[in-house]
């Protein structure tokens, strides 16, 4: 079926025209159990400003019968995913019965048989209009009503949805009928039914009754975590009722893991996550806050994005940088990862920086025409300069008035939608400042700025030719002393122009933008830069180290710094930096750097020095697992295979021995039999993704033909945070030769992608050929970025992992 996308014109006028009072919906989730069949009853109950006028449901799913106000309509109209609705009256009752078989693919729904012993889970996912794959609805953010559902399941499933459900009915022996009560008034996509022989756990903590579910084969893993998990719930609970000065107005919490989901989704009262969050092996304090970064991002939107909801697509980027800002606030405040903004700016703002500074950045805030170009640019500058942006409002305008205006927000506009001038209108009442002008300059215009301090004068360039971005920023200035880096000052400068003199004590290097207040690049002077490269592990401030490497990965992509110096430097520091916060976001930077961006000729002894650096942190108990796991992926010496193979012969689980594979295989020596044991002593239902791992490491062509038919033929590998690690190293960058073809193929595979959003997002940008694409490659690229046959999205990635591999290119000259 060929689907029509809602315009915002229509969107305007249907929301113009109705008022939707309810949603009563009936799903049949029976024909799952052991078929594809989905099944949905859905009465709609809704009012007409303008009797006897015409509009449309929305509906993807194959009607059978559909009456309004129980006159049969004509289902010879349905086409495009829109049955006509004509002669409204001012009171409607809308019946549409309808059913879908495309449950396996994730677009909306998906149906998972777990390998490990065939049981079945069912999830649902309907941002931003999937809603109408599955019952007939009106798909747009601001026609918010109640949903009731009542939902027919295999009498051993279980079933969640926004709310705890009210009555449990025995049909038959074969299965039950679940009655949930009404939510409240909630927009189409934040709505959900999951079912499956999900594991339950449920606490009862602060008047909240929270549930944890999963797939029974990954039970130990979720109760090895739970305490972990509950305690993160009421943590962020906690701090956001305080924070937005209204509590989460619901006792029912549930949060489920769910398989072959490539993210989550914040759907009211019942959050999803893709289950590669319950790790099959213990996890490092770096897995550990990006699973609470995800935990607290969700649970945010229940506020921003459920509660108060946009009215269109055009700001979804505020609904998803909000989230993430908040997220990152409350680790730093509420939890035990109170360094959360420190690994945030050395792990994760690069990415912002890496599209902001090349040609597929855009405006934050940017028109969307219809919903098909809602999610094409949901991104890193949506997310992470977003969350930045809002990062820098904060220090702007002051915390105390950043949070009286989100009381306000919420207070004022609880359960409605609003647009950015009602939340930006509640900060400038607030903090007693215009914002307009804060506005404009930095949701409206693309690029970033670059600062640098040129004696007494700090300069903020814009790379438009305009005048850059007000800037409230900190200057650190360092002396170095012989036992470290001392600092002797900070100083406050707020910019509202290209230039402000600043007033500066005497010191051996400046640290621009002290603190990360803002989004924007340092250009450091000769000898600051010098000094940092030098003492990286010096600075006593975690967030201070941080930002020395952030700091470091902008120069490279300006083209200003060698990757060996940037490698060499961070693992020098690596062999003194203990915090935990620090170490594998560090770890991860400088693999990326000697493995990615290093010519060829200097990665190997890059990758060699960067494992002698985890060589020496494995012996640090805190930080010894992330040390050998960057040790099994860049081991080389004698002394590195000797301490992976006692430390994989001590573990209780496969995960290094897994690693050390990878490893020899990328080295030319794997060892198929060994792989088929490690299959075999592995109890992870996803052990098929590791051995494509070992497969895709391999400089065979075989091999790698069997990880590109996983990818794009049979649609096998499950979508996760793993499936970025399996692109990662199906690229080796000394395969060059080998993947040259298999790097055209992919820009033909764009063409054909399936599944859903999120999951076609996974593979687009796992898959683009990091490090090995030449220039025959970035110029067939280009061509293909223009190609409309190409989903939007995939085209923006395109253009920005282009800039990104053109600028490793230049940097493997210096």
């Amino acid at each position: 079926m060929t689907l029509s996308s809602l315009t915002q014109t229509e969107a305007a006028e249907r929301a113009r025209l109705i008022d939707v009072q309810r949603y009563d919906i009936e799903v049949d989730l029976t024909g799952l159990l052991s078929g594809d069949s989905f099944d949905s009853v859905s009465t709609i109950t809704f009012s007409c400003s303008d009797p006897g006028a015409t509009t449309f449901v929305d509906c993807a799913a194959d009607v059978s019968h559909a009456s309004l106000n129980g006159v049969p309509l004509d289902l010879a109209a349905h086409e495009n995913g829109r049955l006509p609705l004509p002669g409204l009256a001012a009171d409607n009752v809308l019946v549409v019965s309808a059913s879908t078989t495309n449950t396996a693919s994730g677009e909306g729904i998906l149906r998972t048989v777990d390998p490990t012993d065939d049981l079945v889970y069912v999830w649902t996912s309907l941002e931003p209009d999937e809603a109408r794959r599955l019952w007939a609805c009106f798909d747009q953010p601001d026609l918010k009503a109640p949903h009731r559902f009542t939902v027919r399941a295999p009498g051993t499933w279980k079933v969640t949805s926004n709310t705890a459900p009210g009555k449990i009915e025995e049909v038959d022996g074969a299965a039950r009928v679940w009655r949930f009560p009404d939510t409240p008034r909630l927009s189409t996509y934040v709505v959900v039914v999951n079912a499956g022989p999900f594991h339950e756990v449920r606490r009862q903590h602060d008047g909240y009754d929270l549930g944890f579910l999963c797939r029974q084969s990954l039970v130990p893993h979720l109760e090895r975590d739970l305490d972990e998990l509950v305690t993160l719930t009421r943590q962020g609970l906690a701090f956001f009722g305080e924070k937005f000065g209204v509590a989460f107005p619901q006792e029912r919490y549930d949060q489920v893991f769910v398989p072959n989901l490539g993210g989550a989704m914040e759907n009211w009262g019942c959050v999803t996550y893709g289950d590669s969050q319950l790790f099959r092996t213990p996890p490092t304090h770096n897995q550990r806050a990006v699973r609470a970064e995800f935990i607290l991002h969700e649970m945010a939107h229940m506020w921003f994005g459920d509660l108060v909801t946009m009215r269109w697509w055009d700001d979804l980027w505020l609904n998803e940088a909000f989230a993430s800002w908040a997220s990152n606030w409350a680790l730093a405040e509420a939890t035990e990862f109170t360094d959360q903004w420190a690994s945030f700016l050395a792990l994760y703002k690069r990415t912002a920086y890496d599209m902001d500074m090349g040609p597929a950045r855009h405006p934050i805030r940017s028109e969307v025409d219809d919903v098909s170009g809602a999610m094409a640019n949901f991104d890193a500058i949506t997310y992470v300069k977003g969350q930045s942006v809002l990062h820098q409002l904060m220090a702007y305008i002051g915390e105390d008035a950043f949070v009286e205006g989100l009381r306000s927000y919420f207070a004022e506009h609880a359960y409605g939608n609003t647009v950015l001038d009602d939340l930006m209108s509640a900060y400038s009442a607030a903090a007693g400042r215009d914002l307009t002008e804060w506005t404009q300059t930095w949701l409206d215009r693309a690029g970033t700025d670059v600062i640098s301090l040129e004696g007494a004068t700090l300069r903020a360039e814009s790379p438009d030719g305009g005048a850059p971005r007000p800037h409230r920023l900190d200057i650190a200035s360092f002396v170095v002393e012989p036992d470290g880096m001392r600092m002797v000052d900070v100083h406050a400068a707020e910019m509202l122009g290209a230039s402000v003199e600043v007033d500066l004590p005497t010191a051996d290097l400046r640290l621009l933008n002290a603190g990360d207040l803002t989004f924007a690049a340092a250009r450091p002077d000769a000898g600051s830069l010098r000094l940092m490269l030098e003492h990286l592990g010096d600075f006593a401030a975690p967030l201070d180290r941080a930002l020395v490497v952030g700091t470091m990965t902008q120069l490279l992509l300006l083209g200003e710094l060698a990757p060996r110096d940037v490698a060499s430097a961070i693992s020098a520091a690596l062999h003194t930096e203990r915090n935990p916060a620090l170490v594998e976001p560090n770890l991860s930077v400088a693999h990326l750097v000697a493995d990615r961006w290093a010519p060829p000729s200097e990665s190997p002894a890059l990758r060699s020095a960067l494992a002698d650096a985890a060589l020496v942190l494995s012996s640090d108990d805190v930080n010894r697992q992330p040390a050998l796991r960057t040790l099994a992926a860049n081991a080389t010496t004698d002394d590195h295979w000797t301490e992976l193979a006692a430390a994989a012969a001590s573990a209780t689980d496969t995960d290094l021995a897994w690693r050390m594979a990878i490893r020899r295989a990328e080295l030319g020596q794997r060892d198929d039999e060994a792989l088929a044991q490690l299959v075999a002593a592995d109890p992870d239902p996803d052990a098929g993704v590791k051995r494509l791992k070992v497969l895709a490491a391999s400089p065979d062509e075989a091999a790698k033909e069997e990880v590109w038919r996983a990818f794009f033929v049979d649609y096998s590998v499950p979508a996760s945070r793993d499936t970025l690690e399996l692109g990662a190293i199906f690229w080796r960058p000394g395969q060059g030769q080998l993947l040259a073809a298999f790097a055209h193929r992919y820009l033909d595979e764009l063409r054909t992608l399936k599944g859903g959003l999120l999951n076609q997002g996974v593979v687009i940008r796992a898959m683009y050929p990091h490090a090995v694409g030449d220039d025959a490659f970035l110029t067939a690229a280009q061509v293909a970025s223009q190609d409309e046959s190409i989903n939007q999205y995939a085209r923006n990635q395109l253009v920005a992992q282009s800039f990104v591999l053109g600028q490793v290119h230049r940097a493997r000259l210096l």
